[in-house]
């Protein structure tokens, strides 16, 4: 999936589902297998998109502002178990995404894109980040088996963030 601003239509509502990490770091690459699995369930709202964001760089900031509502999928540092599933929503992902808690290896963070949006006024109003706690950033493109255990219901938590969104 390509992340290019350029497939939002301007007038209708778009909700962006950005999965982020690095696959060849085992559990940092979470992300990327959600959107993969969300992708392989195929779409269940209109109006939604489901991009590979990767390990992140200046250019998802045009996805993000041209989006009406923002799901990140990402490792998170919860202080819990292998697999703990967190769903941070408006504020609360902002103080998240801010206290410097990441784990992840990225070029770009998440911060740095949120305040580029916050900076042009397109900060999404609808946010969430859904955080996975990693078990082994390490070479590897397999998931944990706890991690790997934890991609259902980040799927779950995701289509129940759209389907409220959407109500």
């Amino acid at each position: 999936m390509q992340a290019e601003p350029s497939h939002f239509a301007q007038n209708d509502p778009r909700t962006l589902v950005l999965g982020l990490g690095n696959t060849l770091l085992q559990d940092e690459g979470i992300g990327v297998h959600v959107i993969g699995e969300l992708a392989r369930l195929g779409p269940d709202a209109s109006g939604v998109d489901y991009v590979d964001g990767g390990t992140l760089s200046f250019t998802l900031a045009g996805v993000i502002v041209e989006s009406d509502a923002l799901i990140v999928v990402d490792t998170a540092q919860l202080d819990s178990a292998p697999g703990t599933v967190r769903v941070f929503e408006g504020a609360e992902m902002d103080a998240f995404v801010g206290s410097g808690r990441k784990t992840s290896v990225h070029e770009v963070s998440l911060r740095d894109l949120l305040a580029i949006a916050t900076l042009e006024g397109r900060l999404p109003a609808r946010r969430a980040l859904i955080g996975i706690q990693p078990e082994v950033l390490d070479w590897g493109e397999s998931l944990s088996p706890a991690v790997a255990a934890a991609v259902p219901l980040a799927c779950t938590e995701v289509r129940a963030l759209l389907e409220r969104w959407t109500a």
